[in-house]
């Protein structure tokens, strides 16, 4: 443990930074995993790749739902809350397409994605 508080502060903004970083990088693969399915939609393999993209982006929300609903997370409650929301309209839009495909409805999961990620980065868009 640093004896500088200085020092435990960097080391502590670089694991919250590395763990913003993480959940950017899981929410692009998820966004870029449901691209590849639109864009290979008409092939053989489509059915493969849209089960195994969806289950993926399935699971990374239902981590952040875990998440955001521990008391123990510091995020202020109307994030909390919006992240939620936001999540549950993921869910929905997954079992959407898991009964009825098609390419289109993809884009909201991979807008969704791309945009929290892109926050999380630090990107203004």
């Amino acid at each position: 443990m640093p004896s500088n508080p200085i020092n435990a502060y960097q080391a502590v903004d670089k694991t919250t930074a590395s763990g913003r970083e993480l959940e950017a990088a899981a929410l692009s693969k998820g966004a870029l995993l449901l691209a590849e399915v639109q864009q290979k939609w008409d092939s053989p393999e489509r059915d493969q790749l849209l089960e195994s993209a969806l289950t993926y982006n399935q699971r990374l929300w239902s981590l952040f739902q875990t998440e955001l609903t521990e008391p123990s997370n510091p995020l202020p409650e109307e994030i909390k809350t919006n992240l939620l929301v936001l999540s549950a309209l993921v869910d929905k839009r997954i079992f959407e397409v898991m009964a009825y495909p098609a390419p289109e409805k993809l884009n909201l999961i991979i807008n969704v994605n791309r945009n929290i990620a892109a926050g999380l980065r630090g990107d203004p868009g």
